[in-house]
């Protein structure tokens, strides 16, 4: 059986939870970012989310402009009242697994209780080296993601359990600590694992994660399969996690807005993936995704600043595919 019962499942939520996920093209300011979450919250999103990057995908970009992603996130936790609010995906490269478990708890009671924790491996070789990361090959990589899973976790359940923590590994190493952070969410903030690897990733999620996110391309149907073999594998029912899935946007009223949305997003391959058209073709494709059995999709964006966009998704697109949640402006 795995540590925890993770996840509450399918919850009976109709249609698909929708979710924006800023990528921005040139890095951003907090006023930036503040702007694009409160156009989320009031076009009707479920959450906004944002990478965990200190560099954009082109390394020679000049113009690019970090943020911390949990220090953004903090301020979002006080200035917007509605939508959850997380990384997808934090790199486990960046961060002590104990003061990422206090950072997250931190967030989470700023928010009164709505913050998730997507994490992942790291990638980006050149983005550790220009900050001065260590970035451990990749089975080292995974066994730290493994590792710093069941730190947080750990801590966080010795939190709600009012008993101390311990843990001796090969990456991370806590001495009997007895005054383990809290998070406002009981028994704490829902966990995010994804990719498309065929072996750990999908093993590491099945032991931790409420959702598993089946990343971008390819074949998601199958990605979810191997994942549900994975939790059986250990005991665990696939059922008690949600399913998501990352889609691209560049959605449009005419064609002209279509282009010009659409020469935003980066790179080929996002472009070969992603929806660009109307708010029809959008909703189709998202369609096609709950189909293949995402209950949860993130919109990738690119363009922040580009608020328009948000508010033609909300008022054309999510009708279609999810309840408008409480509170949202109709």
């Amino acid at each position: 059986m795995p540590e925890r019962e993770p996840g509450t499942g399918r919850t009976g939520d109709s249609g698909v939870r929708m979710r924006v996920l800023m990528e921005p093209r040139h890095g951003s300011r907090y006023d930036e970012i503040l702007a694009l979450a409160l156009a989320t919250e009031a076009a009707g999103f479920d959450a906004f989310f944002r990478s965990d990057h200190l560099m954009g995908v082109d390394p020679h970009d000049t113009t690019y402009r970090p943020t911390d992603c949990w220090t953004t996130l903090g301020g979002l936790a006080r200035e917007t009242s509605r939508v959850r609010l997380g990384a997808l995906v934090g790199a486990a490269t960046f961060r002590e697994a104990g003061l990422l478990a206090t950072i997250v708890a931190s967030v989470d009671e700023m928010s009164g209780g709505r913050v998730e924790l997507g994490l992942g491996t790291g990638w980006y070789e050149r983005e550790h080296a220009a900050f001065g990361i260590p970035f451990p090959p990749i089975r080292d990589r995974f066994d730290r993601l493994e590792e710093q899973l069941a730190v947080v976790t750990g801590l966080w359940r010795a939190a709600r359990d009012g008993t101390s923590f311990s843990h001796d590994g090969s990456h991370h190493r806590i001495a009997d600590n007895h005054t383990p952070p809290h998070p406002a969410q009981d028994p704490y903030p829902p966990v995010i694992i994804g990719g498309t690897g065929p072996r750990r990733t999908p093993a590491i999620a099945a032991r931790f994660a409420d959702e598993f996110n089946g990343a971008l391309g390819g074949d998601l149907a199958e990605r979810y399969a191997v994942f549900d073999r994975a939790c059986e594998a250990i005991g665990r029912d696939p059922a008690t996690a949600r399913r998501s899935a990352v889609l691209p946007v560049a959605c449009g009223a005419d064609p002209a807005e279509v282009a010009r949305r659409g020469a935003v997003i980066g790179s080929d391959f996002m472009r070969d993936n992603a929806a660009i058209g109307s708010p029809e073709h959008v909703t189709d494709r998202i369609g096609r995704l709950a189909q293949a059995g995402a209950d949860t999709v993130y919109l990738h964006i690119y363009d922040i600043g580009d608020l328009d966009h948000i508010a033609l998704i909300g008022a054309e697109v999510l009708p279609h595919v999810a309840a408008r949640p409480e509170g949202a402006l109709q």
